[in-house]
């Protein structure tokens, strides 16, 4: 090999190594240019925010941790999904009646506040209004029955009177838990009273929230104290009280309370700050409206909002 390569020429080498030098620079070139073409065109950004003008990204200027009895709570700012605060945000809980904050988003995509619906079926399970079978009342109405007192004959009303029933009600319902994305979420009962069936965690709740809360119908019924109600005869009327005694405290405007023995207490809280909307959930309490102060606390003037540019 040696003396075969002695045998070239020397004035070849001056000509094939600057070609060999040519096509690798050549073939380096045309691999970073592809590579960067590729990148172009598959990379998603995961941008979390609106890359609006006018987005904004919450941010907690003094940083404390309350100290809560809460197994799994959680701080998000409604509209950028910012979490500002989670304590087990994953951790799977029964629902309890805050499943009725999604039988009432879920009603809201079928039936209009003035709709007449008829009390199928008279119940007695956990907290009631004391409606009866064949009594007539407006959809909203109930709904006010439904999230106020947290009347579960009247969410059982509601789903009943949907097209399909209440099992067409609940595909429904974990439909829309779906389409929201609430991926840890079930429901078996529009009231929320099957603690096996209906769950989710604190994170998902926050979500369902903060969508809940765009919605102008529950957003000014979950902010009201009270309520006297009728049937449409206006012969048996019902005296309404909100269950949320925090309403009206540090800017809190919503959202629905929950209790069975298996979920313990739950509390889901809106709070406007400084223009926005702030979620806070607990659930698994001991004390929700004690747990919900501590973590009030921690955003009532305590926030501040970075512009977020795209």
């Amino acid at each position: 090999m040696k003396k075969l390569l002695k045998k070239i020429p020397q004035r070849v080498y001056f000509v094939f190594l600057p070609l060999v030098l040519l096509c690798v620079c050549l073939v380096l070139f045309l691999t970073a240019y592809l590579s960067k073409i590729w990148i172009n065109q598959n990379t998603i950004l995961h941008i979390p925010f609106n890359t609006s003008p006018e987005a904004k990204m919450p941010i907690i200027k003094t940083e404390f941790v309350p100290v809560i009895s809460a197994t799994g709570a959680i701080i998000m700012d409604a509209d950028s999904k910012v979490v500002l605060y989670a304590k087990n945000p994953n951790i799977k809980s029964s629902t309890a009646s805050t499943a009725k904050i999604m039988t009432a988003l879920t009603a809201l995509d079928y039936f209009k506040p003035t709709d007449i619906l008829t009390v199928k079926e008279a119940t007695s399970d956990g907290s009631v209004l004391g409606l009866l079978q064949n009594e007539r009342m407006t959809f909203e109405n109930l709904l006010y029955a439904m999230l106020l007192p947290s009347a579960n004959d009247a969410a059982l009303a509601i789903s009943q009177n949907y097209p399909g029933g209440e099992q067409a009600f609940m595909q429904a319902m974990n439909d829309k838990a779906k389409i929201l994305e609430l991926f840890n979420t079930h429901y078996m009962d529009p009231a929320g009273l099957l603690d096996q069936g209906d769950y989710t965690t604190p994170f998902d709740m926050a979500r369902l929230a903060s969508f809940a809360v765009q919605n102008n119908e529950i957003k000014k019924i979950v902010a009201t104290r009270e309520k006297v109600i009728s049937d449409l005869t206006g012969s048996n009327v019902y005296d309404l009280k909100n269950l949320n005694i925090l309403l009206g405290q540090d800017g809190v405007n919503g959202v629905k309370t929950g209790y069975t023995e298996e979920a313990g207490q739950v509390l889901v809280t809106s709070k406007e700050e400084k223009g926005k909307t702030i979620i806070i959930v607990v659930m698994k309490s001991e004390d929700r409206f004690a747990d919900t102060e501590k973590l009030l606390d921690l955003v009532t003037n305590n926030l501040t909002y970075l512009s977020i540019h795209p």
